[in-house]
């Protein structure tokens, strides 16, 4: 394991979160697919249930964007902004399924502020490991969703939001069969 394994939970929620806004739409459309990320990312803690949470957790998306094309010092100022911003205050805590690990937040601050900090704090970990190449746009052609890396020899290339990988490895396939019959 590279990270702390909140910090790649973290990281993955991140980069879905991001991807929720692509090529194919806005997939945070209203409050139930909302609440269809949360429950599937399974933040805890307070909720509004309103219009006014999504909107808020709509705008974390560029934000959170940005440090996957940050150099380092980019992404340091990106990340204590956010931090700042929540006055966010790192603990262990227990609940749940999952065992100790680090919340900067109470559960009674707004969600969007408990997922910007989660992802700032899952973010700090990368930037203190030298390791924000390891942060990646798709390679796949029209796709511009964010890849987190987590494998050993940094070779993820494309994204998990559809079939990037598999039309890529079809389509080199095929190209190598058209070359070898010609």
């Amino acid at each position: 394991m590279l990270f702390a394994n909140d910090t790649e939970v973290s990281l993955r929620s991140v980069a879905a979160l991001i991807n929720t806004l692509n090529d194919d739409g806005d997939q945070l459309a209203d409050l139930s697919a909302l609440e269809d990320f949360v429950q599937r990312e399974e933040y805890s803690g307070s909720r509004t249930h309103d219009q006014a949470e999504l909107e808020a957790v709509r705008a974390l998306r560029p934000r959170l964007r940005q440090v996957w094309t940050a150099s380092e010092a980019e992404a340091v100022q990106i990340v204590n902004k956010v931090m700042a911003e929540a006055n966010a205050l790192p603990q262990l805590v227990k609940h749940d399924r999952w065992d100790w690990h680090l919340h900067a937040t109470s559960p009674e601050d707004p969600l969007e502020t408990r997922m910007a900090v989660e992802a700032a704090m899952g973010l700090v970990d990368v930037i203190r490991s030298k390791e924000l190449e390891r942060l990646r746009i798709c390679e796949a052609e029209g796709c511009n969703a964010v890849v987190v890396d987590l494998s050993k020899n940094r070779s993820k290339r494309y994204c998990d939001t559809g079939n990037c990988a598999n039309r890529a490895h079809v389509a080199a396939y095929r190209a190598r069969k058209a070359g070898a019959s010609a």
